[in-house]
């Protein structure tokens, strides 16, 4: 079965890609549930947090800093933002390929759902 998330880092897929290095990429949500909302993405293929290796942790640095430079660039240092990952199908996960939601610009409640 292919990674949806693999073929967008493929470029087989289209995506409206907002952040690139070699190792990370972030795209919009096609199906955004704030008006910032943001898929941070290892470009390597790693399932869930649960599948992160001790090998990884460059990789996991690297993950933070594009959440870092996207609050900045869409504006979210002041008024806040939450930052989420879903692992297994009750957690919510519905790509199997390791990413983070970064959602802004909105108030938003708790508990999430």
């Amino acid at each position: 079965m292919t990674c949806i998330f693999c073929e967008i880092v493929n470029k087989n897929i289209p995506s409206n890609i907002v952040y690139e290095t070699d190792d990370v990429l972030a795209f919009e949500d096609i199906s955004p549930q704030a008006p910032v909302h943001i898929l941070i993405i290892p470009k390597k293929h790693i399932a869930n947090v649960l599948e992160i290796e001790s090998n990884d942790g460059k990789l996991l640095e690297y993950l933070l800093e594009a959440i870092r430079v996207l609050v900045a660039k869409f504006d979210l240092n002041e008024r806040g933002f939450r930052v989420v990952t879903n692992t297994g199908d009750e957690g919510g996960q519905t790509v199997h390929h390791l990413h983070f939601h970064l959602l802004g610009g909105r108030p938003l409640s708790w508990p999430p759902g």
